[in-house]
């Protein structure tokens, strides 16, 4: 059999392990050992990242629709619990946006929430009324 050399494939191969590692600091961008490590390693970060991202904004449009509920006199779990109550299926990406850009339209679907939140207003017992302390 013919002898294969090896050296054009490892050369493409380290040329993207490189490539990847571009601004790095110090060996790490150039030392094709420490930069396969460390490219290795900002894969994780960079999937672990994604995840994180999405728990990260969800709670930032939660901290928004909470602040701009409280305008109306309302908390965001009362607000939730209103919305779904009234049928009203919106995410909390578009209500955050809503919040923020159409105020009156935020104001609509806020006193819709109340609307159906109605029972708490009739006289109707807290459930922790009564309760032993």
């Amino acid at each position: 059999m013919a002898r294969v050399k090896r050296g054009v494939t490892a050369h493409a191969k380290h040329k993207k392990v490189l490539k990847k590692a571009k601004g790095f600091y110090g060996r790490r961008k150039n030392t094709i050992r420490t930069a396969k490590a460390a490219v290795d390693k900002s894969m994780q970060y960079a999937y672990r990242d994604r995840k994180a991202r999405k728990r990260n904004f969800r709670a930032l449009w939660i901290q928004r629709i909470n602040a701009a509920v409280r305008e109306h006199g309302l908390t965001y779990g009362r607000f939730i619990d209103g919305l779904g109550k009234a049928g009203i299926e919106v995410d909390r990406k578009v209500l955050s946006d809503m919040a923020i850009h159409e105020p009156e339209a935020f104001g609509a679907l806020v006193s819709a929430a109340k609307k159906s939140l109605e029972y708490l207003k009739d006289g109707m017992p807290n459930e922790f009324e009564g309760a032993v302390r």
